[in-house]
């Protein structure tokens, strides 16, 4: 198997990075640090390590002394779980699940799971169904059905199911075929555009890799907020944009929330679409989690946003990836997991009859850190060349990529990391908009700029639709 330097090489390099760069990290750690047959620990660690030598690169590049990335192994896997461990006034946080989400069996004998957090999933799940929410009564109308007719209908109404499918039979499917095709990451060049320049100089003024950037985040749950929270962590504004409107996950919203700005704007209506637009026309990343299709019909598709502002970085996160049959397909870590053969491979090296997850969401957790390292790579390039550029990453991208990595034998009689031996070495204690604060630190650490989070976080649209002004 490679070893952790050499899959950060091949990351580096997909990107087209410096290689001389790579002399400056140091990754520390030995796998397995928690209990699964992947290489969970390594996946976080390599990505992190990516987008920390990228911050490094660019801290380069604006003309001062180069610097060292270090990254532990334990430190990243624990930032991977990092909504695990943070205590709000030192409470735990709440059951993370609906009643109704999970696994079940149906009368096929197949697995499926369904993912039921946010309340228009979970109604579509019940409309197919002809069922209330209830766990017993969800089984008893599945045992009705065959697993892969039920993740079809669920789909068309609107729901977010998986059906647990094996390895191979994932491989099989139109869909992984055309993932074998996509790079890890996409870097694409979509338009024409002079390098921007602040008082003709190509970086904005700033103490930090990322001072004077700006970016838009237009995500939920975990991936893509990840990415603003990594860029944050290196000194960019960055703007969280939600809807009064739009469900979220509390917990996650705080911990993912760390060193953001955060407003409402009501995108389908004309003046949010103008607020956005506003916003855009000075930004310099647009990060989003949206269906293509969604955002594009109000105005803000990858080739929409470099006309408004030609230059732009624009970063695309789906689940299932940007080409193939299953392009505008919803997913979650979760069910990325069960549908292209993780849970079904961890629980057959755990001896169990059925799904096993992966003791980490590490697909989201990830995923977005490549966006985070996709989108300053990007960045880098439009500070050397110009141009606007479109990145593309995926959750299930990232599983295959994970899968690639090659498996641990007896790695799920690893001990699993504690809440105590974790709070005594990674956590620091900050405050926010909702309280006391226990958190994970980033863990990639830079000797001459470390990362660390200048914005507290807070409650949803907290602050006005408008940019701080740059120094």
């Amino acid at each position: 198997m490679q070893s952790p330097a050499d899959i950060l090489s091949d990351i580096w390099a997909s990107a087209d990075g410096d290689k001389a760069a790579l002399a400056r990290v140091w990754l520390t750690g030995e796998e397995p640090q928690i209990p699964s047959s992947f290489r969970v620990a390594v996946a976080g660690q390599t990505t992190i390590a990516a987008a920390g030598l990228a911050a490094a690169e660019i801290w380069r590049m604006r003309g001062v002394e180069a610097q060292d990335v270090a990254v532990d192994m334990r430190h990243a896997v624990v930032e991977c779980r990092s909504e695990r461990y943070l205590r709000l006034d030192d409470k735990p946080p709440p059951p993370a699940w609906d009643a109704i989400a999970g696994v079940y069996k149906t009368g096929d004998s197949r697995f499926v799971r369904c993912h039921t957090n946010f309340r228009h999933h979970r109604d579509a799940v019940c409309k197919v169904l002809g069922c209330v929410p209830e766990r017993e009564k969800v089984q008893a109308a599945l045992m009705q059905w065959k697993g892969e007719d039920f993740e079809a209908a669920a789909y068309a109404a609107g729901g977010v199911v998986a059906l647990m499918r094996s390895y191979d039979e994932w491989s099989a499917l139109p869909q992984a075929r055309a993932l074998a095709q996509l790079p890890l990451i996409s870097i694409e060049k979509i338009g024409d555009a002079s390098p921007k320049s602040w008082s003709k100089k190509p970086w904005p003024k700033g103490d930090r890799p990322l001072s004077g950037l700006r970016v838009l985040d237009l995500s939920r749950v975990i991936a893509g907020p990840v990415a603003g929270r990594t860029l944050a962590a290196h000194g960019a504004d960055v703007m969280l944009v939600s809807g009064p409107e739009l469900p979220a996950i509390p917990w996650l919203t705080i911990d993912t929330g760390r060193g953001k700005l955060t407003t409402f704007i009501e995108l389908k209506s004309e003046a949010g679409q103008a607020q956005l637009r506003a916003l855009l026309k000075e930004a310099d990343i647009f990060s989003q989690g949206y269906r293509p299709r969604a955002l594009a019909a109000l105005g803000f598709s990858p080739e929409q946003a470099a006309e408004i502002n030609p230059g732009i970085v624009y970063v695309t996160l789906s689940a299932y990836g940007h080409a193939g049959p299953w392009a505008e397909r919803r997913g979650f870590d979760s069910l990325v997991q069960t549908t292209t053969g993780f849970n079904d491979a961890e629980g057959k090296a755990a001896g169990i009859n059925g799904p096993k997850e992966l003791p980490a969401q590490m697909l989201d957790h990830a995923t977005g850190y490549l966006m985070a390292f996709g989108a300053m790579m990007a960045r880098a390039r439009q500070a050397r060349e110009g141009g606007s550029w479109h990145v593309c990453v995926s959750l299930a991208q990232t599983g295959r990529w994970l899968w690639n990595l090659g498996r641990l034998e007896g790695g799920l009689n690893t001990p699993d990391l504690t809440g105590e031996a974790v709070h005594a070495t990674f956590i620091e204690t900050v405050s926010s908009g909702f309280g006391t604060l226990t958190a994970v630190r980033h863990s990639a650490v830079l000797s001459r700029t470390p990362a660390r989070w200048s914005r507290p976080a807070m409650p949803l649209g907290s602050h006005p639709p408008q940019w701080p002004a740059r120094s």
